[in-house]
């Protein structure tokens, strides 16, 4: 089975040889993208979540086969040769990255609230940190991070403004 879907920002096909192929193995093994870690395998742990048509979706539960024509984005497509995408400088400024496990994770559901968000209430950060588990930090940098990328976000609105 073939499908075909954009992969941050690039059209892709992939030869699937059986229908129950999960994403987070195409991911890793077709296309060498291991920035979403395989955690727990249930789609609680959240660790290796990407976006898929915009929609933070866990890679171990996902089927390959679902996504033909989907967009896909991954923590490894959010920077640019030049400079890192906002939220994982914030993440990095934050000191918010410890054993560094759960950060794409973390990373991709902070891009998507904010995308969809550019300005989240306190309920609306914690509802997103709390869909990633994290064993190191206590959250507290995280939230930091998200603060920080939110601050970063709306200082960029208001100069395109």
């Amino acid at each position: 089975m073939l499908i075909k879907f954009t992969l941050n920002g690039d059209a892709v096909e992939v030869a699937l040889k059986t229908a129950d192929r999960l994403l987070a193995d195409v991911l890793r093994e077709d296309f060498q993208l291991t920035g979403a870690k395989l955690g727990c395998s249930i789609g609680a742990c959240g660790i290796c979540t990407v976006l898929v048509d915009g929609e933070p979706t866990p890679a171990c539960l996902q089927l390959a086969a679902l996504c033909d024509g989907a967009d896909i984005r991954t923590v490894e497509g959010l920077a640019t040769a030049d400079a890192l995408h906002p939220v994982q400088q914030a993440f990095v400024n934050q000191t918010a990255l410890q054993c560094g496990i759960c950060i794409p994770g973390h990373v991709m559901q902070a891009c998507s609230l904010l995308e969809k968000n550019p300005n989240p209430s306190e309920e609306e950060i914690k509802a997103s940190v709390d869909s990633v588990y994290c064993r190191c930090t206590g959250y507290h940098r995280i939230f930091e991070a998200y603060r920080e990328a939110i601050a970063t976000a709306q200082k960029t609105a208001k100069v395109k403004a």
